[in-house]
Order: structure tokens, then C-alpha cells, then sequence
């Protein structure tokens, strides 16, 4: 039976929803100024509709033509260089018919840019990243300008795309849209072997080729990685948010019933569409509540701290204020069910066998830990998310699951957590305000107090390395990497050397004003520091042999200096002003030029949205001075 609503949870979102009140407002307005009563291309001059539907043929053309039944938007982010999107490229076809025998008429209406941080990785690539994420807003906006729809179906999966298509879905928020997975690829090689292959690459004691086939033998198929970095990380929150079909996230590519699920996607978003019975707008999917249970999500599986810029934008683009310390507390509630690497050893697949997201979205809501009424693609309220979906020979259904998990060395429930608290932590002091993971990181190296060793860029961090300059106790500070400086560069190829420091018996942390993939481990890393040292952030005055100190138990990041000498010492900075040309970065600098900072997404879209951007100004003291924290105990006990 579902308890009440956790005090915690209840507190931050009412939190949230005061200080959006006035930006919600403006965006629902505009959501309803834009709804319709029929399909839009009914108004649409007779040269303008003619040029929509020049390209269909048979039933298709009478549909678009006549606008009498639902025209479906499907927006994907297909390429065949990336295997978690390679299999997208059947989803069109299923989708069109599945949606003709529904009654509705589909078209690909647009394909968004799709780049793989584990190929750019220490690459000039990666720093059009974080980039990416706003171009595949803006290309997803193109797509559905056409005023040619009634819904959308956008089909991408990994780090930066599905943030990006929900961003661009958001601002035509009176149109229901539904986010269809490709699923993960079978287990291959063991994560905890690749990464013990990657350090022994590391301190040189394997070949390029012993790697090569390590990482061969990981990356081995069509589907999503299967650690859980982002990529998953994201299918996860999504489904928890009500945006994918129940239980859709995890069933693997090239099955039966993948196939089954991408047509039922294409049914469900003809029944949804305006001028029906279960009219449900996108944005209406998407709100305070909805951006909660992401979050509770994240941090119940130790997922990715990406999601600290990627839901922070996503909330803006629905006119949502969300902020740094909405996640630290809740994740002072949230206890940690998950064990899927880098947090234990094993992979996305072992967690969807031990009951996956069904296991946990039942095991949170008994809790009291999730919103129970909230709009979701498959109807109103969470409930249908307990349930999984199987072929009953080929008719799809959907069944309940156990209340418990299969396997709970990978997966628990909440009276049995892996920890108390979720897997996020946010630390400041006078360096800045940071994000740190620690679902992975070992309580004893969660608090780390040694000189500090100050590096411009990964090269040169990695020739220190090699050189044996680094084998100490030191806390790595990698400056210069953050939004108007590189773009923000997740810096994930450092992690190897760092664990080698580690497993030597040292002290070690990570400072940047970088971003860290998801799948980063059992280094403590404090990333995201905001201001970044590239417009004068603190850390671009620290000095190597400076002491810092980083406590995530405590929330502390300081370098040890007094004030004064802090203050008197010159940025030793010049990323601004360094050249940003090569690999196509120079047609980014205008969005490196307008990016705002971390703790808001990292967005270059400023206050487009209702005011929500760079005009919010987080820097200034918290009204709500009191945390939700202090006033409840993670166990909700008032």
C-alpha cells in the first residue's frame, strides 16, 4: 500500500513549483495559444499544404490532404556510425504503418545530429558536445515547424540527443510527444575487465592491441552501451518522467518485441492527439512533478551527473526554475537501489533481468518517494510503470512483475537500500559550487586534503603522469575546460591514470570545470565548478603545492588560502582568448560565446524561456535558507 508522499519530496517540488509560478505560467499560456482544435495544416494555404504532402502516395496523400486524421512527426536521431542508433533506422517504416492502421498518417519530418562522446573522447571533437545538446534542440524545432502535425515521436537515445529533443519538443508543448528507445546491446566483455585493461594501458603494462580488443569485445553490437553512463541514464529518467511506453527502456534491439513496442509507440500517439478522449500534450507530461521523479530516479540508480546540466535545461524549456540544491536534497532522501557499473560490476542488462525499472518505480512508490499523479504517455498516473511488456504469442500486453528484485547484489528496494542516500552530492566552499558522484566512490576516499597540481589540458596532464610527476597525494585541478572556455569537454580519459594513482595507496581527487561521463568510478571527482575559471571562477587562481580540500560527505571544496592572498592573485587564465579553430569548432563560437554557466544547464538558449536562463541568477543567497534536508531525516520522520 503507497505511503504519503515523502515530506522531502513533497517540500522540493512545492519549492520548485513557487519559484517557476510566474515562468509555468507564460509557457502554459503559450502552449494553449498554440493548441488547436484540428490539425493545423488545415489552415495552411492551399501552395503551402500542397508542398506537405507532394512526396506521399496512396492512403498517406488522402490523409495529409484532406487533414482528417492525425499527422504524426517522427523525428530521429538515426545514424549507422553509432550503435545505439543504428537501429533506428527500421523505426520509420513500423512506425508508418502502425500509425496508418491507427488512423493516423506518419512522416519523417527531420533527422538531428547525433555524436558519441566514446569516439571523441580527448578528441577537439568533444568540445562541440555540450553544443550538441542545443543544435539538436533547434534542429528538432526546424523539424516540427512545419505546423504540419499533431504529435511527435522522436527517436534518439544517447547522452546529448534525448535532453535536445525534449528541449525542441517542449517549445511545441500542445502537441503530445513520445520518446522511443532503441535498447541496450547484449552483455559483452565484463566492465570491471575493461577497465582493468584500461589501466594497465595506463602505467604501460598492455599494448594498444590487448586494448583495442578489450574495448572491441565491450563495444560489440548494435544497441546502447551497457554501462550506465548517460546514455542509460537517460532512458531511465525518461521512462520514470512518463515519456516512454512502460517498461520500453531495456529490451534490446533486434527482438520481437522491440519491434512490437516501436508500433505501439506509433498507436499510442495517434490515440493521444487533440480531438480525442486522452488528449496529452507534452507539456503537460512534463512538470514539476514529473521533473521530480526524473530526478528521484537518477539518484535512487547512481546515474549520471550530466543530468545536473541536462534536466536543469529540460526544466527550463517547460518553464521550470530547477536548481543544484533541488538535487542535493533530494538526494539526502533518496536511498540507493542500484549496483550497475561504475558502481558495481554489473551491466544495464543484469539490471532489466533483476526487474529493472518496473522493480524500481514500484519499490519508489510504496515509498512514497515518487509523485503517483502525474500524466504519462500510457494514461494518467505512475501506476502502469510497475508493469512490464511481453508477446502473448503476437499480441503485445502487459503484465505485473514481482515486488522484489531477482538479484539483490544488482538491484533493491527501499527497505533494503545498497545506502541511504542517492548518488549525487553537491559540494561548495571558495572554489565554486560543484557536483560530485559518490555511488561509486568508497567512503574512505570520499574526503581528500592534498597539494594541488593545476593543468590547462588533458595533454598535460597526461605527460605529467607518464613522467611520474604525479605519484602523490594530489588533487588534479583541470581548469579551462568549462562552457565558454572548451565547450565543456567531458574528461573521462583521465579517469584511468587517476585510478592507477589511487590503487599506489594515494590520495587522489579530480577539481574541473569539466564534465565527467557518466560512467566515471571510484575517483572522487568534483565537476561542474561554477563560475568557471574561463570568466574569472576561483579556479583560476589556484597555484600548484596550493593545499584543497574536497569533502562530498560534508559539502565542502576549498582550496586552503587565505582570502586575501586569494584575492590579490591574477586569473591565470587565457582560454577566452586562445584560438577555438579545427575540427568544425569554429562554427560553434557563437554558441561558446553565449553560453551561460554550469548550474544552469549550460545553455546557450539564456532567457528565452519565460525567463528562465542566465536572468536567474543562482549565485545569490537561497531565501529558503533552511534545507529541506534539516527539517525531515531521510527516513521522512518529521
Amino acid at each position: 500500500m503507497p505511503l504519503s508522499l515523502h515530506p522531502v519530496i513533497a517540500d522540493v517540488t512545492h519549492r520548485i513549483a513557487e519559484r517557476s509560478a510566474a515562468s509555468r505560467q507564460a509557457y502554459l499560456a503559450r502552449v494553449e495559444s498554440a493548441a488547436a482544435e484540428g490539425p493545423v495544416r488545415a489552415g495552411l494555404g492551399c501552395s503551402n499544404l500542397a508542398h506537405g504532402f507532394a512526396a506521399c502516395s496512396g492512403p498517406d496523400l488522402l490523409a495529409v490532404r484532406e487533414a482528417r486524421k492525425p499527422g504524426i512527426a517522427i523525428v530521429s536521431a538515426y545514424n549507422d556510425l553509432l550503435s545505439a542508433h543504428q537501429p533506428l533506422d527500421e523505426f520509420p517504416a513500423w512506425i508508418k504503418d502502425a500509425a496508418r492502421e491507427a488512423g493516423g498518417v506518419a512522416q519523417f519530418a527531420g533527422g538531428v545530429p547525433a555524436m558519441c562522446d566514446g569516439i571523441t573522447q580527448g578528441r577537439a571533437g568533444m568540445e562541440l558536445s555540450l553544443f550538441s545538446r542545443d543544435v539538436i534542440a533547434m534542429a528538432t524545432g526546424i523539424a516540427l515547424s512545419h505546423e504540419m502535425f499533431d504529435g511527435a515521436l522522436l527517436l534518439g537515445v544517447c547522452d546529448k540527443i534525448v535532453p535536445g529533443l525534449l528541449i525542441g519538443a517542449l517549445a511545441f508543448g500542445h502537441l503530445p510527444a513520445m520518446l522511443v528507445p532503441a535498447g541496450p546491446m547484449a552483455s559483452g566483455l565484463p566492465n570491471k575487465e575493461k577497465a582493468r585493461i584500461r589501466q594497465l594501458y595506463a602505467e604501460g603494462k598492455a599494448t594498444r592491441e590487448d586494448l583495442l580488443d578489450a574495448e572491441a569485445a565491450a563495444y560489440h553490437s548494435p544497441g546502447t552501451c551497457t554501462f550506465y553512463g548517460t546514455a542509460n541514464s537517460n532512458q531511465l529518467v525518461v521512462e520514470v518522467m512518463g515519456l516512454h511506453l512502460p517498461g520500453a527502456t531495456f529490451v534490446q534491439p533486434g527482438t520481437p518485441l522491440r519491434k512490437a513496442l516501436t508500433e505501439q509507440a506509433a498507436r499510442r500517439i495517434v490515440e493521444i492527439t487533440h480531438g480525442g478522449d486522452e488528449y496529452t500534450p507534452i507539456a503537460h507530461v512534463v512538470d514539476e512533478r514529473s521533473i521530480v521523479n526524473g530526478i528521484v530516479a537518477l539518484l535512487a540508480t547512481g546515474g549520471s551527473q550530466n543530468h545536473t546540466l541536462h534536466l536543469v535545461a529540460v526544466a527550463a524549456a517547460a518553464g521550470i526554475h530547477l536548481t543544484w540544491d533541488d538535487f542535493a536534497d533530494l538526494s539526502a532522501a533518496v536511498p540507493l537501489l542500484a549496483n550497475v557499473y561504475p558502481n558495481g560490476s554489473a551491466d544495464i542488462n543484469h539490471f532489466h533481468a533483476a526487474g529493472g525499472v518496473q522493480v524500481l518505480v514500484g519499490t519508489l512508490l510504496d515509498a512514497g518517494l515518487l509523485h503517483p499523479d502525474v500524466h504519462t504517455v500510457a494514461g494518467p498516473g505512475l501506476d502502469r510503470y510497475r508493469q512490464e511488456p511481453i508477446l502473448d504469442g503476437d499480441t503485445l500486453i502487459w503484465r505485473d512483475v514481482p515486488t522484489t528484485s531477482l538479484d539483490d547484489t544488482v538491484l533493491r528496494t527501499a527497505d533494503n537500500p545498497f545506502a541511504p542516500e542517492g548518488g549525487l552530492r553537491m559540494v561548495d566552499g571558495n572554489l565554486g559550487r560543484a557536483v560530485i558522484k559518490v555511488s561509486a566512490v568508497a567512503p574512505e576516499h570520499r574526503a581528500v586534503r592534498a597539494p594541488a597540481r593545476v593543468f590547462s589540458s588533458q595533454a598535460d596532464f597526461t605527460q605529467a603522469f607518464r613522467a611520474g610527476e604525479l605519484n602523490q597525494d594530489v588533487v588534479v585541478v583541470l581548469r579551462d575546460q568549462g562552457p565558454r572556455a572548451k565547450g565543456m569537454p567531458e574528461l573521462h580519459a583521465l579517469i584511468p591514470a587517476l585510478g592507477v594513482l589511487m590503487d599506489r595507496g594515494h590520495r587522489v581527487a579530480l577539481v574541473t570545470d569539466g564534465r565527467m561521463s557518466g560512467a566515471s568510478g571510484k575517483v572522487p571527482a568534483a565537476i561542474h565548478v561554477s563560475p568557471e575559471s574561463a570568466v574569472g571562477g576561483p579556479l583560476s587562481k589556484v597555484e600548484d603545492g596550493d593545499i584543497v580540500h574536497l569533502d562530498a560527505d560534508a559539502g565542502e571544496l576549498n582550496v586552503l588560502v587565505d582570502a586575501e592572498t586569494l584575492a590579490a592573485r591574477r586569473p591565470a587564465t587565457q582560454a577566452l582568448d586562445q584560438d577555438w579553430y579545427g575540427n568544425g569548432r569554429e562554427l560553434f563560437a557563437a554558441l561558446r560565446s553565449t553560453v551561460g554557466p554550469a548550474e544552469l544547464g549550460g545553455s546557450v538558449f539564456g532567457g528565452v524561456f519565460g525567463g528562465v536562463g542566465p536572468a536567474f541568477d543562482t549565485t545569490a543567497p537561497r531565501t529558503d535558507t533552511t534545507r529541506t534536508a534539516d527539517l525531515v531525516d531521510v527516513k521522512g520522520r518529521a
